[in-house]
């Protein structure tokens, strides 16, 4: 029985694997979050892309990578440094050890994500050495060891968001700034996303926020202030 069958609640159309090179090394982008419904169709498309093992691991790995990015917004080098030595589960967060400006930080993640990973978690244990980084290789000597490398991980991404029919760049970023959005419209507070994002500065964080319309950063305020405490009566 295959190791992704019970617990992919998704179904999606196989198409062949195309690889397409990336022209986008050194440049910089305005803020592009990836949609929830583009999400979900990425996820759809964490398939195996020829029969065997292996390669049911590494669609279970893929799958479970994008899960973690999406609910923690956590950077690529991040993500790829894990170990399980930084998984919180009872607190429900991870660890990042080295953070941009090698900072150390605890984020959050809810249970959804956590059971994402946790699919992923129980398949790599049958790997020779299941104790080395989380998201590790699945072939050759350092299997269970050695991470992901950071551009074979935009490469899966290339192409899964090819056979996903997702017209767009789907990054690992991406999901970060899709994290932060999420969270405020949530209710949390640019602060606490700050802190959740590793961000320095608080303007950083908030070009992450660009992308809601100035209307909807607004609306909290009309809706949730409460009238002033002293009685205003109007002068004729």
């Amino acid at each position: 029985m295959s190791i992704l069958s019970s617990i992919d609640p998704f179904k999606t159309n196989s198409q062949n694997q195309i690889s397409v090179p990336s022209n986008n090394k050194g440049k910089k982008f305005p803020p592009d979050p990836i949609k929830v419904e583009q999400i979900v169709k990425l996820l759809c498309a964490c398939k195996p892309l020829k029969p065997g093992y292996k390669a049911e691991l590494s669609a279970l790995r893929l799958r479970a990578l994008i899960a973690t990015l999406w609910r923690t917004g956590l950077r690529i080098s991040e993500a790829l440094a894990l170990e399980e030595r930084d998984l919180l589960r009872q607190d429900m967060a991870l660890v990042v050890r080295h953070g941009k400006g090698d900072k150390r930080r605890l984020v959050a993640m809810d249970e959804w994500g956590w059971q994402e990973l946790e699919n992923w978690l129980a398949a790599r244990q049958s790997l020779p050495h299941g104790s080395g980084k989380i998201f590790c290789v699945v072939r050759g000597k350092t299997a269970g060891i050695n991470p992901l490398s950071d551009s074979d991980v935009r490469r899966q991404f290339r192409q899964t968001a090819i056979r996903a029919g997702i017209h767009r760049r789907a990054n690992p970023h991406s999901f970060r700034h899709e994290h932060a959005v999420e969270l405020w419209r949530e209710g949390i507070d640019v602060y606490t996303i700050q802190q959740q994002l590793g961000h320095a500065r608080l303007d950083v964080t908030a070009i992450y926020l660009k992308g809601i319309a100035p209307v909807e950063l607004l609306e909290p305020i009309g809706r949730l202030r409460r009238p002033p405490m002293m009685l205003v009566t109007s002068m004729v």
